[in-house]
């Protein structure tokens, strides 16, 4: 029965991927939805058990890999860092299913797409309930080929399939990180079960890798390279340029890939080996600068522009980097507080913004939005609520979780803790400003589409705001509800073996009494700018971006990372390509091989056809001259000549 939530999803997508044609779309609906209520309700129950009532354990599924001394077990790892991420997966995810019934009543594939978010959860649930690195590994390549399926699903679509091949891509160069990680932990342990990698941490501390006449410490490289597959599944500054790609997908993958799943995959990782990174505080210090940075630049980004998905796909890396920021400093829980947090309110924006796009037929330029608040008013409630727990204001959920992984990182005390901290800070404001402006430019002022589309404007079906609600109640009492457990006075019983360290959050709770009104004031100044720029002075943006036309333009095309990687990395490898497969495959290997052997054959038949004439007296002299040679030959032969 434990193990069962892990396997309902993968049970539902066997069904409705094998026998989506003979049940329909209407079943494969059905049977994917209460497979994912069924396991939501599971880990619900799950959690109480273990995180609340200490009852952490490991269920043995079947043994796996066993190679001399060395084994690796299916095995399914129940403690509170585990049974958190069940919770949060399957709610989120039972609430993409259900809004996918609405969203998607009209595709053609509807089957095959709801087996795919079930093949998406089921990967994410054996990622984190994995008792070893192979098997983690299993759900973290899982959830990599399930969010390419998903992201390329309008496969009749060009940038759709761009977008899914340059996801996979980028999660290849983490990927190779967290393998390398892996088989770091596997010389250096002998092991990769998490249990023995813990117990043998301490005694290796002063371990060191040799190699090409250079030393290094090992749980430092160890935790880099587990950190560089974080990076690339989290989309850290560097490896996350997928991310805002991977809006082609439907908007219900949005939420489900870049709210409580496979982005936040990373950040479990980083939680999950806190043993090891207690004790590679270098490693510790790269993590926490990678995700300031990517909070402040992600926010930067999502200040320019202009579609909806987009706005809040990069607002989704801003807040991954603090999760990340909040790991560095030793937050832990913190960052896991706000990762269940961030679940709730960002999955209700995305699906708010698929009600929006629904409304609007297929709009997601909020330059040609506006005005539409009156025909869509439960839609225009429910984003207001995800954008007030979005930008920290008391007392919806991101207040709790973000002011407390900024109370960490000025709690921390460290040069890279202080700057994490302001530069959180600068973030938060940016994010109001962001959020406000999205809400501002959306359903408010004068409408801006064509007189066709607001003739259209309605409000989404019941089935596609019934999940909403629910993500609505998690943005509002989430954070106070488990701030006691998460961060509070229970953190410590709560959390038991599962996180290494609770110092940073100690000291969270000793900081001086203006570092948490900071965040808040900076956020009602954001909120203030985005009402005067976007409500009142409606000319200010223009204006902005004229006089600073060049930051502005920056900024707006992401800092020219897309460009720069091209030029890197992308035009090298197509000249690269052409040259190996004119030079190498065409002239050499078929030159060669098959073309070569095909060109001889022809030119050799070519010969023989030419003898070929018809005339009976040129094929008696050639026999003639056969016969005279083969005499000629025995009569050489006989005499002793050959």
């Amino acid at each position: 029965m434990d193990a069962l939530p892990v396997f309902l999803p993968l049970i539902g997508f066997l069904i409705a991927f094998l026998f989506g044609k003979q049940i329909g779309d209407r079943g494969a609906q059905f049977v994917t939805c209460a497979g994912l209520i069924g396991a939501a309700a599971l880990s619900v129950s799950l959690f109480f058990d273990v995180a609340l009532g200490g009852n952490a354990r490991t269920i043995e599924i079947a043994p796996w890999i066993a190679s001399g001394t060395f084994e690796a077990n299916w095995a399914v790892r129940l403690d509170t860092l585990s049974v958190v991420m069940m919770c949060v997966i399957t709610i989120v995810s039972s609430c993409v299913h259900v809004y996918s019934v609405g969203y998607m009543s009209h595709d053609e594939h509807q089957a095959r797409f709801m087996s795919y978010l079930s093949l998406f959860t089921f990967a994410m649930m054996m990622l984190v309930t994995a008792d070893n690195l192979i098997q983690l590994f299993f759900g973290w390549e899982g959830v990599g080929l399930a969010s390419y399926l998903l992201i390329g699903f309008w496969n009749k679509k060009h940038s759709a399939n761009a977008a899914a091949i340059k996801a996979f891509l980028v999660n290849r160069v983490g990927d190779l990180g967290l393998a390398l990680g892996i088989f770091a932990c596997l010389v250096l342990f002998d092991s990769v079960q998490f249990d023995t990698i813990f117990m043998q941490a301490s005694s290796q501390s002063d371990a060191v890798f040799r190699f090409l006449g250079h030393e290094f410490h090992a749980l430092t490289l160890v935790c880099l390279l587990l950190f560089i597959g974080a990076c690339g599944k989290s989309a850290q500054l560097g490896l996350h340029t997928w991310l805002p790609d991977a809006m082609e997908g439907p908007t219900p993958v949005s939420a489900l890939i870049h709210a409580a799943t496979m982005v936040t995959a990373g950040v479990f990782l980083v939680c999950r080996f806190s043993p090891l990174y207690e004790l590679a505080p270098f490693a510790k210090d790269v993590v926490t600068i990678v995700g300031a940075l990517t909070a402040i630049f992600a926010a930067t980004i999502g200040m320019t522009q202009f579609d909806i998905k987009r706005v809040i796909a990069y607002s989704t890396m801003s807040q991954l980097g603090y999760m990340f920021f909040a790991a560095g400093v030793g937050a832990y829980g913190a960052a896991m507080f706000h990762l269940m947090t961030h679940a709730f309110f960002k999955a209700l924006l995305f699906l708010g913004a698929g009600s929006v796009i629904h409304a609007m037929s297929d709009e997601q330029d909020m330059r040609r939005m506006g005005g539409i608040a009156g025909h869509i008013k439960i839609t225009y409630v429910l984003m207001w609520i995800g954008s007030l727990a979005l930008a920290g204001v008391p007392f919806f959920a991101g207040y709790y979780s973000k002011d407390m992984i900024l109370e960490a990182a000025y709690g921390a005390h460290t040069q890279v803790g202080m700057l994490a901290f302001w530069i959180g800070i600068g973030a938060a404001l940016m994010t109001a400003f962001y959020s406000w402006r999205l809400l501002l430019l959306t359903f408010h002022g004068k409408p801006r589409a064509d007189h066709h589309t607001m003739e259209h404007v309605h409000e989404s079906p019941f089935i596609m705001l019934l999940p909403l609600f629910v993500l609505a109640v998690g943005a509002v009492l989430a954070g106070y509800v488990f701030y006691p457990y998460f961060v509070g006075e229970e953190v410590e019983a709560f959390w038991g073996a599962s996180i290494a360290s609770h110092e940073a959050i100690h000291a969270a709770h000793h900081v001086p009494s203006w570092v948490p009104l900071a965040p808040t004031i900076v956020g009602g100044i954001g909120i203030l700018l985005g009402f005067i720029c976007y409500q009142f002075t409606q000319g200010i943006p223009e204006t902005v971006s004229r006089i600073f036309k060049p930051v502005h333009a920056l900024f707006f095309r992401k800092w020219y990372v897309d460009e720069l990687y091209d030029a890197m990395f992308v035009k090298p490898a197509w000249v690269l390509g052409r040259r190996f497969f004119k030079g190498g495959d065409q002239m050499i290997i078929n030159g060669l091989g098959p073309d070569g052997l095909a060109k001889a054959s022809r030119a050799g038949s070519g010969v023989l056809s030419a003898l070929q004439t018809g005339y009976v007296y040129h094929y008696a002299l050639t026999m003639i001259v056969a016969i005279v040679a083969l005499m000629g030959w025995l009569l050489l032969k006989l005499k002793g000549l050959i």
